[in-house]
């Protein structure tokens, strides 16, 4: 365990903001975390747990305490006997797309088409990460935890983990009260690709067979190519979350902008493609100051470098507001806001 005072946030949030931290504790162990929460050290409140900082907006500087697990390693935890699924696990601070990596080359499918989504594996079963037709939900046996309130260990199961769309258990009722330690995901021996989007097919099919490596080759490319390296321009990936509404709002909009994509949901539910409002708004591109809206992916906002945080929290509100009395649809930010707003 290491603990920091007074330190620059720069480095820990992939927006790239100078703000700083009372306080910033590295965990390596669960044995660690254990006593950091049952009364065998002190540290300051507010706690916030804080990963490789790509789905948060700092807008000032924290007073409290940062969390940051590196609890590393990953393990083959369980082979079914008919051979067609293996359980793995990871611990929470493995970067995601090393965990990719690594399942890729040992032939476990179920992954690849979530290559290249910054983060560490603990935010996987907090936000449900998904790309390309896959949900990790599904793909998750269980999640091991630390009780920030007494330091005890806690094993939640899938269905206990209650996850949605970029939702879970962690971001609602027991938000904040939980650390993530270690992630169980099943992962299948034989698998078959998911090939469902159809840009991700072609791409695939450039590549020749149809193959875990090709699928993870052909995202990487696709994603490289529509989204900004966080190492070269300040951003948190997508922003915003893809909307969900009623099918009666999808087709009201539908019968005035026919080239509106959108995706079958749940029953009587249509999900919506957030990208596409804002463009139709006029924000793709578009650069005030030193903040801005990526002008290949307009679900990006960008720190064109000495951007506050809470200059980039008023340009998503002004976009949402304009979304919203263009298309009467209300935008949901992924990313996380700390700070008083």
């Amino acid at each position: 365990m290491k603990i920091y005072k007074n330190i620059p946030l720069k480095k820990y949030n992939t927006f790239g903001l100078d703000y700083t931290a009372e306080c910033l504790i590295h965990i390596n162990t669960e044995k660690e975390a254990s006593s950091l929460f049952n009364g065998s050290t002190d540290w300051k409140k507010p706690l916030l747990i804080l990963g490789s900082g790509s789905n948060i907006l700092f807008i000032d500087d924290f007073k409290g305490t940062i969390l940051y697990p590196e609890l590393e390693g990953i393990k083959i935890e369980e082979q079914k006997q008919n051979k067609e699924s293996i359980i793995i696990s990871a611990g929470a601070g493995v970067i995601w797309d090393d965990l990719v990596e690594w399942a890729v080359i040992k032939g476990f499918g179920g992954l690849e088409n979530l290559s290249l989504i910054p983060g560490k594996v603990g935010a996987t079963p907090v936000q449900n990460i998904g790309a390309y037709g896959v949900e990790i939900k599904d793909l998750i046996v269980k999640v091991k935890t630390i009780n920030l309130n007494d330091g005890s260990m806690r094993i939640f199961t899938n269905e206990e983990c209650e996850f949605g769309y970029r939702n879970s258990i962690f971001k609602n009722s027991e938000k904040s009260k939980y650390l993530v330690t270690r992630v169980y995901y099943r992962l299948a021996i034989n698998p078959l690709v998911n090939l469902c989007y159809v840009s991700l097919k072609e791409e695939v099919n450039k590549l020749g067979k149809e193959t875990l490596k090709n699928v993870r080759k052909a995202v990487i490319k696709i994603r490289r190519s529509k989204l900004p390296d966080p190492a070269i321009i300040g951003n948190a990936g997508s922003f915003f979350k893809n909307p969900v509404v009623k099918s009666s709002v999808a087709e009201r909009i539908k019968k005035e902008y026919p080239d509106m994509p959108l995706f079958e949901d749940q029953e009587g539910y249509i999900k919506l493609a957030s990208g596409w409002f804002i463009e139709r708004c006029g924000w793709k591109g578009k650069r005030i100051g030193d903040v801005g809206v990526h002008e290949k992916q307009a679900l990006v906002l960008v720190n064109y470098g000495k951007a506050t945080g809470k200059e980039i929290f008023n340009l998503s509100q002004e976009i949402k507001k304009s979304v919203y009395e263009k298309f009467g649809v209300d935008l949901e930010r992924e990313v996380e806001v700390i700070g008083i707003i």
